[in-house]
């Protein structure tokens, strides 16, 4: 990995980067604001493989974004070569209905520091824009939203998110360490299986400083101090066209 090019490509150009709290929470802002969530190699039937490298050479040599499994993944790395003390992690996305995915759904990760675990996610979409600090039930709030993290079982923590008056579950997870290539199973089926929402549609979604703006087959949304706007997408060319001027994404059918 080329530390400096990545920090280039968030938008940081020192390097000397210290593995403190301040600079996670930049780091993760700013990863945030920059590499979109996206799921585009899916529906352009280009292979998603659990390997670093190719990870640096999609998310920072193309300069594209990806799914939790590569931008977690690749983020985890850059963590690891600036000093933290972090683990990947497995965590099961809520359904909405009380249920949850399958283990390996998602990778997210913890950072150690001092004394505090932090939970850091740049590959869940609208998520949390700054690491959360794992603390049972103590509302914390960021530039997306209020969020609590509750003991769920004797096995899994719960994130939530506060949507007016009622809290919605996020994914539960628990802090086992885990190894990239243990994610292999579940990253094949995001790709593949019909059942999986990765395979029903495409999506390309970034946060703003303001906001976010998302693109799917069917619409682009932008929201912006609460705002939200929100454009029909009628034909693949138009897609396309949002897809380089909003987040400079080049579309590769190869």
């Amino acid at each position: 990995m080329n530390k400096k090019s990545y920090l280039d490509r968030i938008g940081i150009k020192k390097t000397d980067i210290t593995a403190d709290l301040e600079s996670l929470r930049f780091l993760q802002r700013q990863h945030l604001l920059t590499i979109p969530f996206e799921n585009l190699d899916i529906h352009w039937k280009r292979p998603i493989t659990l390997d670093g490298n190719r990870f640096y050479d999609k998310i920072i040599g193309e300069k594209r974004g990806g799914f939790c499994y590569e931008l977690n993944g690749l983020f985890y790395e850059l963590l690891e070569e600036i000093g933290f003390q972090s683990k990947i992690i497995s965590a099961k996305v809520s359904k909405g209905n009380g249920d949850f995915g399958a283990e390996y759904d998602h990778l997210a990760i913890i950072t150690l520091i001092g004394n505090d675990e932090y939970l850091v996610d740049v590959g869940f979409g609208g998520f949390t824009a700054e690491p959360l600090k794992f603390i049972l039930d103590a509302e914390q709030q960021d530039a997306s939203g209020v969020f609590s993290i509750k003991k769920f079982d004797d096995k899994y923590f719960e994130v939530v998110k506060k949507d007016s008056y009622i809290w919605q579950s996020e994914y539960i997870f628990s802090p086992l360490k885990r190894d990239l290539t243990e994610f292999a199973g579940m990253c094949q089926y995001h790709q593949t299986s019909p059942e999986s929402h990765f395979t029903q549609g495409k999506v390309c979604s970034l946060m703003t400083l303001d906001g976010r703006k998302t693109l799917t087959d069917w619409k682009f949304i932008e929201t912006k101090n609460g705002q939200k706007k929100e454009i029909s997408v009628n034909s693949a060319e138009q897609f396309n066209q949002i897809l380089v001027d909003e987040f400079h994404i080049k579309p590769n059918f190869q």
